[in-house]
């Protein structure tokens, strides 16, 4: 058998590898783009899925023959059918081709038209004028973007809860749990480990209230707009169709009730979504920089945490232990910052009528969503759960801090504490023995006013909550009354 065929596309013969599903203009992308990196799998099975809406749609408006339609739908779910690797081999083309993504939507119409030609090779399937009936690379690929974006966060945030819920349970187990605070990298006041948990916990459930309320502006579908945002041979109401389709397919409540002149040239819903990302990678960062300086040492550092032991922390010290999951995931936040500015400017591209810059900027925030999803997914596993404190060594440091004479204050005055802490400092006594010295201080008191328990306020635990909660509950508030349901449950 020959090793190629010819097939011919409006610029002329080309030759296709002979068990290739694809035709001219994927292998002519094939040629002219090599470099980079696969178009990601998902972009091609909603594209997919996008083909198959049009298909049922364009019969039901009875814009195409029900029996091209039928074999339509049927290759294409022959090819949803295939698994990620399966598919793969089809749909060869890289992220760096053409900015609008034409390359990839006629690779997915003229596989899907093959593939309509191995079940049934008696009806002629055409990739431009059947599998693309009504649409254009212009509107179908910045749709399959803001499928596969929704999708992506879908499973980010189950991997941030289960980081909530896992600091949750050492906020309670070590609300109790006095420690020193620092300010500037100095010795602050006394704090519980609870309480600077609970920080974190904040921090998290603020940025996924921050997605949750900018992503809808991704179910905003650009279908229907075609070339330039006219809507030129989509049949009316053909974009609405194919949005109800695609909502009941990704449970989600997908519009093409939009401006298509804004869905081809701007991404702005993709833009301001990363930038939520931006801040949960910056809040990743700040917490697990926080565990890892922590648990520094054991013996030269601050030792207040231990770690769990995942693997040989050296390949030439024995016994080291490495905060290697907290590596992992501050790499993973440089890495976004640096996709929010290739997000950014890919954003402001939007030349005319369309932006060019379509592949990058998905590619881009799938990276920013898959890796945030694996390494605080692996973060709160390897190195979250297993975490426990070295009670011993926080009670040391506390009780070795001079912050704490700010305790007494109220009692002697601003003044007279810092001389106090400075008489320890210079003498390298403890802050006891300095307060008694000085004379303005009794030993009956210095022991009822330095309770660093007390000076905590853990005691206040519930209502430090209770107020945290009605914010909380007041943001989101706030939140919905400013965006359209993300959920088709909530509607």
């Amino acid at each position: 058998m020959a090793a190629y065929r010819t097939e011919s596309d409006t610029l002329g013969p080309v030759e296709i590898p002979a068990d290739a599903l694809w035709g001219p203009q994927t292998q002519r992308s094939l040629r002219n783009f090599p470099t980079g990196p696969y178009m990601p799998i998902a972009i091609i099975r909603a594209l997919l899925q996008i083909k198959k809406a049009a298909a049922q749609t364009n019969m039901e408006m009875k814009q195409i023959e029900p029996a091209k339609g039928k074999l339509i739908v049927k290759a294409i779910d022959t090819l949803l059918a295939l698994s990620d690797d399966d598919l793969r081999h089809d749909f060869p083309l890289k992220v760096y081709q053409t900015g609008s993504g034409t390359q990839t939507n006629m690779n997915t119409n003229e596989v899907i038209a093959h593939k309509a030609h191995q079940i049934n090779p008696d009806i002629e399937i055409l990739p431009n004028d059947d599998v693309n009936k009504g649409q254009s690379s212009n509107d179908t690929f910045p749709t399959a973007m803001n499928i596969v974006a929704i999708e992506a966060l879908d499973r980010l945030e189950p991997a941030v809860k289960h980081l909530i819920a896992e600091l949750k349970v050492k906020e309670d187990k070590y609300w109790d749990t006095v420690k020193i605070g620092r300010t500037h990298l100095q010795d602050a006041t006394p704090m519980t480990f609870g309480q600077e948990i609970s920080g974190y916990v904040a921090a998290l459930e603020h940025d996924l209230t921050f997605i949750q309320t900018l992503a809808p502006t991704l179910l905003e579908l650009a279908i229907g707009g075609t070339a330039v945002g006219t809507g030129l041979n989509a049949a009316p109401g053909m974009a609405s169709a194919i949005a109800d389709k695609l909502s009941r397919v990704y449970d989600h409540q997908f519009t093409a009730d939009c401006n298509k002149f804004y869905g081809l040239a701007n991404h702005s819903g993709l833009d301001v979504v990363h930038g939520a990302l931006k801040s949960l990678a910056a809040d990743m960062f700040k917490i697990a920089q926080d565990i890892r300086f922590l648990a520094s040492g054991p013996r030269a550092g601050y030792d207040e945490l231990n770690i769990p032991a995942n693997e040989p922390g050296s390949s030439i010290m024995p016994g080291k232990v490495n905060p290697t999951q907290a590596e992992a995931v501050t790499m993973a936040a440089l890495r976004v910052f640096g996709n929010d500015t290739v997000i950014t400017m890919a954003s402001s591209q939007g030349n005319f009528e369309m932006n060019v810059y379509k592949p990058v900027l998905i590619y881009t925030f799938l990276e920013s969503t898959n890796i945030l999803t694996g390494t605080i997914k692996s973060f709160t596993d390897k190195l979250v759960h297993g975490m426990t404190v070295n009670k011993k060594r926080m009670t040391e440091l506390v009780d070795r801090s001079l912050m704490t004479v700010t305790a007494l204050s109220p009692h002697i005055g601003y003044h007279d504490s810092a001389k106090i802490a400075q008489k320890a400092a210079k003498e390298g006594t403890t802050l006891r023995d300095a307060a008694l010295a000085t004379g303005k201080v009794m030993a009956e008191q210095y022991d009822q006013w330095m309770n660093t328990l007390k000076m905590t306020n853990a005691d206040r635990r519930q209502r430090m909550k209770d107020r945290f909660n009605e914010a909380k509950d007041k943001m989101k508030q706030n939140s919905k009354r400013h965006s359209f349901s993300h959920r088709k449950d909530q509607k």
